[in-house]
């Protein structure tokens, strides 16, 4: 499920005709980017969330030709769910009988996929989460053995989590990179979640569920680029790295 339903407030006044997921990079839009990396991971059934310029997304998917691999629409016009609501609302399309790769639309990487994928089903984890020394505000803590341990905002020092002081004492922050792994299970924990607030974040489940779930950190190995293309000089950035490959 790519996440392409964001108003893209921090990019204004571009985002005010153009949503954020068909700005372009190298010449090539954000969405698009990410389809042609999740098909070459393999994957050959996509589901794309919209809300924000809704008609332009919906257009610019209905042009794309991928024979082989089916996209559909999860529609949030009339109210956008938030990460974790719009996982749930998108249910009937994503099915359970996989695990579910989610990756947000405005993330430019090069990270192995594949990679992710296979240590996923290698650990037995319920979720798996992109995760990296990235300079932040907003942390993940996971324990010494990779397992998500909380929350926390090293501005204010709020720390959210269900466990103890000793476990988070021992714990590492690392940033949350936007792309994620879910297996079934967490899927039908999201639909439930939701009867009660369809509007919620995955990140806030996460923290909520860490206790009883395990949701693991994934660290690529080596070099690799990452870029939020959310502001304008993290796009400028992302624009500069593009022209160079």
């Amino acid at each position: 499920m790519i996440f392409a339903a964001g108003l893209g407030t921090r990019l204004r006044p571009l985002t005010d005709t153009v949503p954020k997921a068909l700005i372009e990079v190298g010449g090539v839009t954000m969405l698009q980017r990410v389809i042609n990396r999740v098909i070459a991971s393999g994957i050959t059934e996509i589901v794309v969330n919209v809300h924000h310029h809704a008609d332009k997304v919906k257009e610019y998917i209905d042009s794309i030709d991928c024979p082989g691999v089916s996209i559909k629409i999860s529609d949030e016009s009339e109210l956008l769910l938030d990460t974790g609501g719009g996982v749930a609302k998108a249910a009937g399309l994503l099915g359970y009988e996989e695990d579910i790769l989610l990756h947000n639309a405005d993330i430019y990487t090069d990270i192995d996929l594949r990679q992710m994928m296979a240590q996923h089903t290698g650990s037995g984890a319920e979720a798996t989460l992109l995760a990296g020394n990235r300079n932040t505000s907003r942390y993940l803590l996971f324990s010494p053995g990779g397992r998500m341990t909380g929350w926390r905002n090293v501005t204010t020092q709020e720390t959210r989590s269900p466990y103890d002081a000793d476990t988070l004492s021992s714990s590492v922050q690392l940033a949350f990179g936007g792309i994620h792994i879910i297996s079934p299970d967490i899927l039908r924990l999201l639909v439930e979640a939701s009867h009660d607030t369809p509007c919620f974040s995955i990140t806030q489940f996460y923290i909520s569920h860490c206790a009883r779930l395990d949701i693991r950190a994934f660290i690529p190995a080596g070099q690799y680029n990452w870029i939020d293309i959310g502001r304008p000089q993290s796009l400028e950035q992302a624009r500069k790295i593009a022209s160079n490959i």
